[in-house]
């Protein structure tokens, strides 16, 4: 489970900087400005998400807390429905995409409250 966080977490790293440039220098001039700023959203929360999984791989090497795997599946399917809907929307213009971006958002607050499941259930197992 820690190799496979780590390494969605470089892939998703990569994509994010590759989509992120695309939008800066392939898409300013082909989207209007409200939809270069949905694909921009979609690229921050991707990398912030990133992040994210990959400090749940990090702590994964040390425990092996459920809490932390749901996390890890958590902000995978987070970033995959909020990023990739935005990423269709803009692209696509087609806006009942936008339907999907709360489920992501969801899985990506879930993921978050699973963290911190892990942190109460580790102080109450060091105690």
């Amino acid at each position: 489970m820690v190799r496979c966080y780590l390494a969605v977490a470089g892939v998703s790293g990569a994509i994010a900087v590759g989509l992120g440039a695309f939008a800066a220098h392939g898409l300013k001039h082909q989207l209007t400005d409200r939809l270069l700023g949905v694909f921009q959203t979609g690229v921050q929360y991707q990398f912030y998400h990133t992040l994210a999984l990959l400090l749940i791989g990090l702590l994964l090497s040390n425990s092996h807390s459920r809490w932390l795997k749901v996390s890890g599946a958590l902000f995978i399917l987070g970033m995959l429905f909020f990023s990739g809907s935005l990423y269709v929307l803009a692209l696509s213009g087609i806006h009942w995409f936008g339907v999907i971006t709360p489920v992501g958002g969801v899985a990506l607050l879930a993921g978050w409250l699973s963290l911190v499941g892990f942190v109460v259930s580790e102080k109450r197992n060091g105690e």
